[in-house]
């Protein structure tokens, strides 16, 4: 299974610390290894733009091949996406005035080229413009990281 990685799930990863949570860094590393753990390159954008966790944005700089770029597959699906004029909103007014990043339907786009899961810290909510939401329609796989780990085998 690969893992496509939203910008929630990896900034929650600021929690558990490398010093103290070994394993999981040792965890995600090997899947990175393997190709399994990736994200799309706006990720990154919004990582960088964001409020930067040290130890997580540090370890992410180090392995930015997780960061892929939209192939045309994906990029026509993020047009799917946008034909709904309610999933529309997943890019907010802020985002549109100021042009900041907006991953989401790029992420939930590689998931479902790659046959993939979503793996984000969103939450599904009736009638929203939200990643599960959006999952949900799509029929694309959409779990958050404490049930990333679980299917990992993880546990403390």
């Amino acid at each position: 299974m690969i893992y496509v990685f939203d910008t929630s799930s990896l900034s929650a990863l600021k929690h558990f610390y490398p010093v103290i949570f070994k394993s999981i860094w040792t965890g995600l590393d090997a899947l990175v290894q393997q190709q399994k753990l990736i994200s799309t390159r706006e990720v990154w954008n919004e990582m960088e733009r964001g409020n930067p966790d040290q130890h997580t944005n540090e370890w992410l700089k180090t392995r930015k091949e997780i960061f892929t770029t939209p192939s045309a597959a994906e990029l026509q699906f993020v047009a799917q996406i946008f034909q709904i004029p309610h999933f529309q909103g997943l890019i907010g007014q802020k985002q549109q005035l100021t042009g900041t990043p907006v991953a989401d339907p790029f992420v939930i786009a590689c998931a479902k080229v790659k046959g993939g899961s979503v793996v984000t810290e969103e939450q599904f909510k009736r009638e929203a413009a939200k990643i599960p939401n959006v999952c949900q329609h799509f029929n694309v796989p959409c779990i958050n990281l404490e049930t990333f780990m679980q299917e990992q085998g993880w546990s403390f």
